[in-house]
């Protein structure tokens, strides 16, 4: 009966472990799938805040350049913009220029044909993040064209998806990578010697390292023609070396490399010496002096010498992505990269080491049972690892959004409300756990239990073999055999020693069978002592919870660094409202009295299409009855008071009683514009009236 329950008991206990990985993997799964399925095709962190000539705009004269300005620095190459006449055709030079800030220009051949012209673009953000669009503008008078934008938006496709994996990815092996290493030194030293917590750790660093790979050959597709084909495009390889992002992928390899060296001293010589402690602490020996050695003052040493180069290593492997990212540009950029590589190392730090608990309290063996005093050092770790996440968070936050209707009206914002709540709900599940640690019992009991339980394990297998070898066939000497006997003797002479030598080989298995049950049954009894304490149990719920919400607050993390700040959102609104505010012509009603007999009227205004650029204008001068009022001269001004344009004086043409009109009107700037009109109904009754309109 024994022999079939302890192998049921030990497989009930690894079928719940298993069952609670599925499920936290496919967990993991259906995110990514999420995040995948609904991010936008291309992530653009740089805004196309203006243009000259000014999108949809009419110019009388074809210009000599366009420029194009936008909230960021950006990284542009030859036939980064493009300008193509009515049938399609390339009408630039191919060559950007730099116009100084964040204005770039691209020359045009001289002798422009009129109609409507298209201005594409492709470029890379400051960080690091490809931008596209294309506008339209006219010369002369808008036409029909022939250009078809049918490409894809760059960042998108497959590349684009392949690409936004390889950062989820990334960023989780860090953080395996950073939190298990600062959890087994500051928290948990014995865990350098546990095999399930090594190979966490490990699969970290080649996650990291590969995502970093792969990353590497994606960028030049991925900020560029979005083709599978060009994955493995030396020349765009190059291209990417030569980059801000090629350089912090590059840096980050060479410090996995140095992370690889630490993680074998850690794993190698470390786990060595934390072994022979445990050993000294058995009562084999004191372990204070060996050959003259302080083997304490050597172990404290080797792991002060772990902490300062693992803490070099993760800051440089932060400081890959702080200097290439969002960080590396915008305002105070400066203060805001130091702020990015702590707050990254302190999510590591917390959502590392969570990951690496979870793992010891279901992975480790039983005689390596992580213990309460660890589980409350990394509580105070966590603690830490939160307050610096709060206020570099905080900080991060206003630099980002900028103010409240950016926090609530833009993409960036929602998915940053989003975070504070997973991280809400992160320490309300932690300060669960954190009560289930203060009722944690001690391990020494624990330890003692599992320490009784092996032995019995042992001494019952060695009990059973001693038992099957009493029950040998016992030799008969060979004078009491009688003559009956010596004819079976002597048929089975040649036989006899190998049927011996079978049955002794048969009871060894037996033994050994026996042994492994008896073995298995005392550590399926072990995991139920340790299992019923309700403590342990509730730190295990409490902290498999944790880590389900740490990977969906991975996976927002990741959406967001790869999202559009809310600050530049807005800012591209509002820049694009006001280009565009007005869908049609402009129409102002002024009401005029010169103060001479018969000086009453109204001028009716219109400006057709109302944008930058050349536009078509005409009054109409009525009586208060609504008859048409020929008055002898008509004139208008337009004034941008806040830009210190103006007044621009336009004389219109007289072309019927009450009509007057002008063609190519230039406004060269949107904004609040005066607009003045003078009217004179005789040779000395004149008078001028305002009114402000909206105007590109």
């Amino acid at each position: 009966m024994t022999q079939t329950i302890a192998p049921r008991a030990a497989a009930t206990t690894t079928g719940g472990v298993a069952f609670r990985v599925r499920v936290l993997l496919l967990l993991l799964l259906a995110v990514i799938g999420a995040v995948l399925a609904g991010a936008a095709p291309a992530s653009a962190h740089a805004a196309l805040t203006g243009s000259d000539p000014q999108q949809g705009a009419v110019v009388s004269r074809a210009p000599t350049q366009v420029s194009l300005t936008f909230s960021e620095q950006v990284a542009m190459s030859d036939g980064s913009v493009r300008v193509l006449d009515p049938k399609g055709k390339r009408v630039d030079t191919g060559k950007a220029t730099d116009l100084g800030g964040t204005t770039y220009g691209v020359k045009l051949h001289s002798g422009l044909p009129d109609g409507t012209f298209t201005v594409t673009y492709q470029v890379v953000s400051a960080d690091s993040h490809p931008v596209s669009g294309a506008f339209t503008f006219s010369v002369g008078a808008p036409s029909q064209t022939s250009v078809a934008l049918s490409d894809p938006a760059v960042g998108g496709g497959v590349v684009g998806a392949l690409y936004g994996v390889g950062r989820y990815v990334s960023y989780t092996g860090f953080i395996l990578l950073v939190g298990g290493a600062a959890f087994m030194l500051a928290c948990w030293q014995r865990g350098a010697g546990v095999r399930p917590v090594q190979r966490l750790v490990v699969s970290g660093w080649l996650a990291l390292t590969g995502a970093t790979l792969a990353l590497l050959l994606l960028r030049g597709s991925y900020v560029g023609s979005g083709k599978v084909g060009d994955i493995f495009d030396l020349t765009l390889l190059g291209q990417v070396l030569q980059t801000k992002s090629g350089a912090a992928l590059v840096s980050r390899l060479l410090l996995l490399a140095a992370g690889a060296l630490f993680i074998a001293v850690l794993f190698g010589a470390y786990a060595r010496r934390d072994e022979a402690d445990v050993t000294d602490a058995s009562g084999k020996d004191d372990g204070s002096d060996k050959g003259g050695v302080d083997v304490d003052a050597e172990k404290r040493d080797l792991t002060f010498g772990l902490a300062i180069g693992g803490a070099v290593v993760a800051a440089g492997l932060a400081a890959s992505w702080a200097m290439a990212e969002h960080a590396s540009t915008g305002i105070q950029a400066g203060l805001a990269m130091p702020v990015d590589v702590l707050h990254l190392l302190a999510v590591a730090v917390w959502l590392g080491g969570l990951s690496t608990l979870l793992v010891a309290l279901f992975r480790a063996p039983a005689e390596t049972q992580i213990d309460a005093v660890a589980v409350r050092r990394f509580s105070r770790l966590a603690f830490g690892s939160v307050t610096v996440l709060a206020t570099t968070g905080i900080y991060q936050s206003w630099r980002q959004v900028g103010s409240w209707s950016a926090l609530t009206g833009t993409w960036y914002g929602q998915l940053l409300l989003i975070k504070i709540g997973l991280v809400a709900v992160l320490v309300g599940i932690a300060w669960i756990s954190r009560r289930w640690t203060a009722q944690l019992s001690e391990a020494p009991r624990t330890k003692a239990m599992a320490t009784a339980g092996a032995k019995a394990g042992a001494t019952a297998g060695a009990t059973a073999l001693a038992e099957l070898r009493t029950k040998q066939p016992t030799k008969v000497p060979a004078n009491s055999r009688d003559s009956s006997s010596e004819g079976s003797d002597s048929r089975d002479a040649n036989s006899g020693g190998s049927n011996s030598a079978g049955s002794n080989s048969g009871n060894s298995r037996r033994a050994a069978q026996l042994a492994r049950q008896q073995a298995a049954v005392a550590t399926a009894r072990q995991k139920r002592l340790r299992d019923a304490d309700p403590a342990r149990a509730g730190l295990r719920r409490s902290v498999l919870a944790e880590a389900g919400v740490a990977v969906v607050l991975l996976a927002v993390t990741t959406v967001l660094t790869s999202t559009e700040p809310g600050r530049t959102e807005e800012a591209a609104q509002q820049a694009t409202s006001s280009s565009s505010q007005r869908s049609g012509p402009l129409s102002l009603k002024l009401p005029f009295d010169t103060g001479g007999q018969d000086g009453k009227g109204t001028a009716e205004v219109t400006l057709d299409p109302a944008r930058v650029g050349g536009n078509e204008m005409h009054v109409f001068v009525e009586r208060p009855n609504g008859k048409a009022f020929d008055v002898p001269e008509v004139k208008v001004a337009f004034t941008l008071a806040a830009k210190k344009i103006g007044p621009l004086p336009v004389t219109p043409d007289r072309i019927a009683t009450g009509h007057w009109s002008a063609i190519g009107v230039q406004i060269p700037m949107a904004g609040d514009w005066e607009i003045a009109v003078t009217v004179r109904t005789s040779d000395i009754d004149q008078t001028t009236v305002t009114k402000n309109a909206k105007i590109g």
